[in-house]
């Protein structure tokens, strides 16, 4: 009985010992870099108790012990001894691109090896490692991409497509295009508030399917940072030797479910590398989250900008070769209004089951004195040129809902929009007047009262609708079809008498579309593959259809036709990887200015071209502290038809269409010195032709950037030394043949030797 009573008792001591070790742990899962709440994290204790983060980021989880190990997809597995019963608990996001989730391939998140889409992520550990003050020093790390340096922040884009100002790429906030069809502006980017994005996004060939129009080359989608778990946030100030000089602020707070964010900054030159070259600009975004449950959440985010930049126009060959850095200009401006408000309502009915709306509003402006406009008349002392603003509106409401089913896993994402925006445009008449002794453009007049030379508006509207549909019929194989119908109204009115300087009479023209999109994924443990076809399309933009003719041509929608096959690798332990994609693209309805028989020039669809190439990066981290990267693309950009104002340049190479363009980089991180950063980057750009009758050749550059930084405590310091060697070079360079048989020559003048130093603050968790 004795031995009964004492085994009794031991168990009861054990029982009660461990019970005694079981606790409550309450906390939040929070992003390391972002400081946003990390939803459907799994915490698990030691006993296999498992809870997932909800909305908030928040958990209460019973357990034995006190160790915990928290996991989520995209980033790196963490375990923790829980010292506290309250817990905030961050997750560093996972440098292994098997890991990535994107948003933009489908519009929704997936992981980046299932969907069939050459796309890559710009993540915000890079964003903060290159303290970049534009973002083509973001973006040309992407194989594939090169986006043109303009001058203050200004730019235009090559993404399977030769750099060019044509409307054949998407630039999107948050998966929304931040302009409307048919007011395309090639320097839209400068737009967006590099403070507050997360990361970005770019998907490379059509993607018209899901997002419509312009989305033809290539689209750029920035995501935007969402209200931190805590209170959190970072100041800083940067300056360099060229008259550069920029402050950035970001802080934001969760008080119970509601969440709000501010970013901005605040950017100018005086003094730059060329004569003639200030500017300014201020941005700032405001951002709330109301994380209501796991069902409901409403975002709504407000961007305010003001841009102001000086026109000093381009370099000829005489001044390039010469070095001489002045300008012609004195007057010629370039301003930029932006307002966007954006509401974005999302629920969550059930697992595998979400609706979301959104409702958008722009306001944007576009006024300019343009150099690029000055033309001459017969006395030397007296130029034309013209001020004139492109400004539109937009009331938008954007609908999706998706839906998982057990069937072969697959998923429906099904779609609509209607966006309407009213738009205005007017150019006045300017004469200029020319200082011979200085050969600069000084002054500038108004001779009448009505010297108008355009004043029309444009009611804009687009309806559309789409489908997306995933299926996986066997293990690793995934199938994805997708269609999208877009139908355009718009409703031109010329307020001036009708001539091919005013404009085309007043008229109504309608398109409509329908954009299919197929692709296959095949992925393994350390390989997969992908394949795709799909289409672009953008209509005529406004400027195609009114300007410079009486009557409005008949045109139709610009068509790319997309196949693509890719695929990606991963060795030695996840320690290299590899991705990979080969396209052909064919461009078909091109519109062209064609000459007709009594010597004048119409707009018709009869240009063609063929496009195509193979796009390649390389990530190598063969220990923790270095990475080595490259980006690259082999390229090759052909007219198969194209006869413009009688000249025929089928067969040529297309000009501004290198060849070869790449982009490599190794960083190291020493273990041993916490905080510390170096980095080395080259920048290669391949010759090209400067003309599309392939007469005149440019050599193409390379630039060698570094970057260091330190950050000890709550404080960083950098060093970035862009273009190191100093090399002189144009980012941009082409030839116009005259009507004369002359050839006027023009260079952009890319950035001398920039030594940047910045310091900035946190605050916050860590």
């Amino acid at each position: 009985m004795k031995k009964i009573l004492a085994f009794v008792c031991t168990i009861f001591l054990f029982a009660y010992g461990h019970a005694q070790k079981a606790g409550m742990f309450t906390g939040k899962v929070y992003d390391a870099l972002s400081k946003e709440p990390v939803a459907g994290a799994v915490i698990t204790g030691v006993d296999t108790q498992t809870v997932i983060t909800d909305v908030n980021g928040s958990f209460t989880i019973y357990t034995n012990g006190t160790t915990l190990t928290v996991s989520c997809m995209g980033f790196e597995k963490r375990t923790i001894n829980a010292g506290n019963t309250s817990l905030a608990v961050a997750l560093k996001p996972s440098d292994k691109q098997l890991q990535q989730v994107v948003v933009s391939a489908n519009r929704t998140a997936e992981k980046r090896n299932e969907v069939p889409v050459a796309i890559a992520v710009i993540s915000k550990q890079t964003i903060e490692d290159t303290k970049a003050q534009r973002l083509d020093q973001l973006l040309n790390k992407v194989s594939g991409v090169f986006m043109v340096n303009l001058g203050n922040e200004q730019h235009e884009m090559s993404i399977r497509q030769p750099m060019t100002t044509k409307s054949v790429f998407l630039y999107m906030e948050d998966g929304i295009p931040i302009r409307t069809t048919g007011v395309y502006n090639h320097n839209a980017l400068l737009e967006m508030n590099m403070a507050a994005a997360k990361s970005i996004e770019v998907i490379k060939g059509p993607s018209s399917a899901l997002y419509g129009a312009e989305a033809i080359a290539g689209a750029v989608n920035i995501i935007t940072q969402s209200a931190p778990a805590y209170t959190a946030g970072t100041v800083s100030a940067q300056m360099n030797n060229k008259g550069y000089k920029r402050t950035d602020a970001q802080i934001g707070t969760s008080i119970g479910k509601w969440g709000i964010m501010a970013s901005g900054y605040y950017a100018n030159r005086t003094d730059g590398p060329i004569e003639f070259s200030n500017f300014h600009k201020s941005i700032v975004s405001l951002r709330t989250d109301y994380r209501a449950s796991d069902k409901l959440t409403w975002a709504n985010t407000f961007t305010y900008m003001d841009y102001n930049s000086d026109m000093t126009g381009t370099l000829d060959s005489i001044k390039f070769a010469q070095k001489n850095l002045s300008s012609q200009q004195s007057f010629t401006y370039r301003k930029v209004y932006a307002l966007r408000y954006k509401s974005m309502l999302n629920y969550q009915w059930k697992q595998g089951s979400a609706s979301n709306v959104s409702f958008l509003f722009r306001d944007n402006s576009v006024k300019q004195n343009p150099s690029y406009s000055i033309g001459t008349t017969t006395d030397a002392t007296r130029f034309r040129g013209q001020i004139n603003e492109n400004a539109f509106r937009t009331f938008a409401l954007f609908l999706q809902h998706t839906q998982q089913f057990h069937w072969l896993h697959s998923k429906l994402i099904a779609g609509a929009s209607v966006d309407v925006s009213p738009q205005r445009y007017k150019a006045q008449f300017i004469s200029i007047h020319k200082d011979v002794a200085s050969g600069k453009y000084d002054s500038y007049s108004t001779n009448t009262p009505d010297s108008l030379l355009s004043n029309y508006t444009t009611g804009i509207t687009n309806y559309a609708a789409y489908v997306d549909y995933e299926v996986s019929p066997m293990r690793n194989v995934k199938l994805v079809g997708a269609v999208r119908y877009d139908a355009f109204r718009y409703n031109y009115t010329n307020k001036l008498p009708v001539s091919t300087t005013s404009g085309a009479a007043s008229t109504i023209n309608n398109y409509s579309r329908i954009a299919p999109k197929l692709g296959v994924t095949y992925n393994t443990r350390y390989i997969g593959f992908y394949g795709n076809y799909s289409q672009g399309y953008v209509p005529p933009q406004l400027t195609e259809l009114y300007s410079g003719t009486v009557n409005a041509p008949y045109l139709q929608p610009q068509t790319f036709y997309n196949y693509e096959v890719g695929g990606w690798i991963s060795l030695l332990g996840n320690k290299l990887y590899a991705d990979w994609s080969v396209y052909l693209m064919n461009g078909s309805n091109e519109i062209i200015s064609v000459k007709q028989p009594d010597n004048t020039y119409v707009n018709q669809n009869t240009g063609k071209t063929r496009h195509k190439g193979i796009e390649y990066g390389i990530t190598y981290r063969p220990v923790a502290d270095v990475a080595v990267r490259l980006s690259a693309t082999n390229a090759k950009h052909t007219f198969v038809e194209n006869v413009v104002k009688g000249v025929d340049y089928s067969g040529k190479e297309m000009s501004a269409a290198p060849r070869f363009t790449g982009n490599a980089e190794i960083t190291y991180k020493p273990h041993f010195i916490r905080g510390l950063r170096i980095s080395a980057e080259w920048q290669h750009q391949g010759k090209y032709f400067m003309d599309d009758l392939n007469k005149t050749t440019y050599t193409g550059f390379d630039v060698i950037n570094v970057r260091a930084g330190y950050l000890i405590g709550r404080m960083e310091f950098w060093v970035n030394a862009l273009n190191v060697a100093n090399k002189y070079y144009s980012t941009f360079a082409s030839k116009n043949a005259a009507s004369s048989g002359t050839a006027a020559y023009s260079y952009n003048l890319g950035d001398p030797r920039e030594i940047t130093v910045g310091i900035a603050c946190r605050f916050g968790k860590k």
